[in-house]
């Protein structure tokens, strides 16, 4: 398991683009994170006005996606990575992410070919399946 100031470490990103809480499964081919959604988050100022629900915009449910991915590219490597996000294949959003929900990432190696990672990824709240897609990185040239 690795709280937030280990994933900081690993991923240089910081407030408001980082959206690991924490990594609550590491293995060398699958990795399971967690995403707390809170109200407090900016997005939900302007996605969409009231009286509609507050919603997560589904191109940051993926890019907490690609985050959780990022650490079967880079947990290997040097203490501090970068992961480019290359591609994004049979995305899917099935149910809406809302304030208060804790999305569980899992990502798990498709394939690995040179230094490109092809992962599975799912991202489920409360038990429910609401994306997945297959996230493709490669690791940053020093």
């Amino acid at each position: 398991m690795r709280n937030i100031e280990e994933i900081r470490r690993l991923i240089p990103l910081r407030f408001p683009y980082l959206m690991v809480d924490r990594i609550l499964e590491e293995a060398p081919d699958r990795v399971v994170g967690l995403k707390n959604v809170s109200v407090n988050e900016p997005f939900f100022q302007g996605h969409f006005p009231e009286p509609l629900p507050a919603l997560m915009p589904g191109t940051l449910i993926l890019e907490a996606m690609a985050q959780v991915a990022a650490f079967l590219l880079l947990a290997g490597e040097a203490p501090q990575g970068l992961g480019y996000l290359v591609g994004v294949d049979k995305a899917r959003f099935r149910k809406h992410v809302v304030p208060g929900d804790q999305l569980r990432i899992e990502a798990t190696t498709s394939r690995r070919r040179g230094g490109l990672l092809v992962a599975d990824v799912i991202a489920t709240a409360a038990g429910s399946e609401v994306a997945s897609a297959q996230i493709s990185l490669l690791p940053a040239k020093p």
